[in-house]
């Protein structure tokens, strides 16, 4: 995605902006000020950004979509606190470090709907004109690049798109609808009435409570073992779906972050990006991820990652894996481990095993580490007749 030049990213279509729904508001309505055509006195007490607060001027139209403005992951970043918390982090300790490196990627409604995200340069999409459905690549893979865009459109060499890109043309939005990015209110009863108003807790990480999306919502005759593939029957809920349709994928080693001592400006920087195809224990096995192997992708945490800031920022570093769950965006229907039992029966290179995780990791990866590798499949006679009669 080339960057924007300097007068894209603030030029207002005169022509269609004004007649849309958001257009025939006003500049003032949204961001106030005074309407005016000398410069100096319209952008007196202009609010730049009028979604930066989930209860601004957006609710005034939206309430029930910034009612969970508070509880989304988008704009609170809780996944964030979750995993440094259970590592020992103190916000206290870290909040410096945590407002240089992590903050960038909090989003506002207008990150989504109207201007590319601020951590990519920022700059309207289509002269100031809101956009319902966000941009796939100048909004989502804009800031979830790195991994999930380069994986879902193919940019990694000798690796194809996801067939969900590659055949159906399918954007971010086909499975993570609004719904799923706008979050969840605290009170259900703000949009719901009746029996479905049962209190959840909001999520407090990207993977916490049901999965949205989930591969078995639609190729619901796979998952309740009704169509004619045999592994579908064997293995059941026992493998994530992405244990036998994915595909090589990334894994980072050790971020560091720090503030530049020849700018000013905080960045951070990886050891190492690599590709990796390991299957584990599932860290997180729960009602709705009953997975016994998953996918797991290192993470580039590191005791080291904070040390510019202090000492033992991450006392409780060994509470939490370092090869974590994952769904990688590289599905295919076929893949090598799906073509043979014994690519992945019998196969310790395919598995995430003890000689793989860096020793000062062991203690934090024991509970995904697999000790026993399943047996080869030898004769047909090991393969349970699932068929019946």
């Amino acid at each position: 995605m080339p960057p924007l030049e300097a007068w894209e990213k603030v030029l207002v279509n005169g022509e269609s902006f004004p007649g849309t729904v958001h257009g025939l508001v006003g500049c003032v309505g949204c961001h106030g000020g005074t309407q005016s055509a000398e410069k100096e006195v319209a952008h007196a007490d202009m609010v730049v950004n009028p979604s930066a607060e989930a209860d601004g001027v957006c609710s005034q139209c939206h309430p029930h979509i910034t009612a969970s403005a508070e509880t989304n992951l988008h704009n609170n970043l809780a996944g964030y606190w979750t995993v440094l918390e259970a590592r020992g982090a103190s916000p206290h300790k870290l909040g410096e470090a945590f407002s240089n490196h992590c903050t960038s990627c909090h989003t506002t409604c207008s990150d989504c709907h109207i201007s590319q995200p601020n951590s990519v340069g920022g700059g309207f999409i289509d002269g100031h004109n809101f956009k319902a459905r966000p941009s796939m690549t100048r909004n989502c893979t804009a800031c979830h690049g790195s991994r999930v865009g380069n994986e879902y459109l193919g940019k990694h060499e000798g690796l194809m798109a996801d067939v969900h890109f590659r055949q159906g043309r399918m954007d971010c939005v086909a499975c993570h609808d609004g719904d799923h990015m706008h979050g969840q209110p605290q009170d259900c009863t703000e949009c719901h009435e009746g029996p479905e108003s049962a209190q959840l807790p909001p999520p407090d990480h990207r993977y916490s409570g049901a999965q949205q999306p989930s591969c078995e919502a639609c190729h619901v005759t796979a998952a309740t073992k009704q169509d004619d593939i045999l592994m579908h029957k064997l293995h059941g809920s026992k493998l994530s779906c992405q244990v036998c349709h994915s595909i090589s994928y990334s894994s980072c080693d050790g971020c560091h972050v720090a503030i530049s001592a020849e700018t000013g400006n905080p960045y951070y920087a990886t050891e190492g990006t690599y590709f990796t195809f390991l299957i584990g224990k599932n860290p997180i096995q729960t009602y709705e991820r009953p997975y016994e192997f998953v996918p797991l992708r290192h993470v580039p945490i590191s005791t080291t990652n904070f040390e510019y800031y202090g000492e033992n920022l991450l006392p409780e570093f060994n509470k939490v894996e370092t090869w974590k769950y994952a769904t990688p965006h590289n599905i295919q229907r076929f893949t090598p481990q799906n073509q043979s039992c014994n690519y992945c029966h019998g196969n310790a290179d395919i598995f995430l095993t003890a000689d793989k995780v860096k020793p000062e990791e062991l203690e934090a990866n024991l509970d995904v580490i697999v000790d026993q590798i399943p047996p080869a499949i030898l004769s047909a006679d090991q393969i349970p007749d699932v068929f019946g009669p």
